[in-house]
């Protein structure tokens, strides 16, 4: 199962953004592709999403310089491995590229390139996906197990051109069965949509499919939600629950330290802020906070953590960045 050929090109994503495909051809003529996902709100973290920059093109955000390098210096280190050697390929991309934060070759190239590979390694093994990455990683097999599906009806931020400050508000249904926390949610979502609308809101969409409404307050957003939750027949704090994703780094000033609300009309500090999570918690049935302060509120995460953190999952994703040197750090 060795690697014959590599293949990169630009594509556009679901938001109209230019993004890599790439396709890995084997020697013995299967192929496996992948297309590379990319955010809308990121943190400055993040493993780099390497660009053009060319302002004539896309306005900047185009990824002909990803896919050259993989058509070219990862195309030739690639050449004959065995695709099902999953963790020596990611390895053998990242020791080329050298950098803490793959902005040699492009983290999208690097990602590309190996989701490619175990779709090729995948269908060659004749092996449904999931199955095989058990196998490539020696996992143990065990009961399969549905996740619990955190549902976002709401969308702010950069998802929703800023008409709330935060950026995703989610139902956590809890039903027994995986199709009726589905059927919990989808009930919910449509009775919010006739709630939104009677009150004179827009039902238009946010880029995660949540209502993109413009509502007075943030805190509007949960109460909203509370209502559509009766008025689905479900019990808010039995039923369902609730989760958010504030992503407070897009409203954070670093040079005056605090939290720009323009929706609340307010300017708050990191203790303000970690204060007005404590009441939310206690006048809504929230279970999850991502991303509730800002990525480099190291002091802030601690106090956030300490105060909060028996009550609700604490969720770092602009904050942690699936970076195992600030995992470490936070730990």
């Amino acid at each position: 199962m060795k690697i014959e050929s590599i293949h990169a090109h630009e594509i556009l994503d679901s938001r109209g953004n230019p993004t890599l495909n790439v396709t890995v051809l084997l020697k013995n003529g299967v192929t496996g592709s992948a297309s590379v996902p990319s955010g809308a709100s990121t943190g400055t973290h993040e493993a780099l999403e390497l660009r053009d920059g060319d302002k004539n093109r896309y306005h900047g955000k185009g990824v002909l310089k990803a896919a050259k390098n993989v058509n070219g210096k990862i195309n030739k280190l690639l050449h004959g491995q065995n695709v099902t050697r999953q963790r020596e390929i990611d390895e053998m991309m990242i020791d080329l590229d050298g950098t803490s934060n793959k902005a040699k070759l492009g983290a999208n190239a690097i990602l590309g390139v190996s989701l490619a590979c175990a779709h090729a390694a995948a269908r060659a093994k004749k092996m449904p996906l999931y199955a095989y990455l058990r196998w490539a990683y020696d996992i143990q097999e065990t009961k399969y197990r549905l996740p619990i599906p955190t549902m976002n009806v709401l969308n702010g931020g950069a998802h929703a051109g800023w008409i709330l400050d935060f950026q995703e508000f989610m139902v956590v249904p809890t039903q027994r069965k995986f199709k009726e926390r589905v059927r919990c949610g989808a009930e919910i979502f449509h009775v919010l949509g006739k709630l939104l609308a009677k009150r004179g809101y827009s039902t238009l969409k946010g880029d995660e499919g949540g209502y993109a409404a413009p509502l007075k307050k943030n805190e509007d957003a949960f109460k909203l939600i509370m209502l559509a939750i009766k008025g689905a027949g479900y019990t808010a704090g039995k039923d369902v629950f609730l989760a958010m994703d504030p992503a407070v780094s897009e409203v954070y000033d670093a040079k005056s330290k605090k939290y720009k609300l323009r929706v609340d009309k307010k300017d708050l500090t990191s203790e303000q802020m970690i204060t007005m999570w404590e009441k939310w918690l206690k006048k809504y049935p929230i279970i999850s906070i991502e991303d509730g302060l800002d990525q480099d509120d190291w002091d802030g995460w601690v106090e956030l953590n300490k105060r909060m953190g028996s009550k609700v999952t604490l969720v770092g994703d602009d904050f942690l960045v699936t970076n195992v040197e600030r995992l470490r750090k936070s730990i």
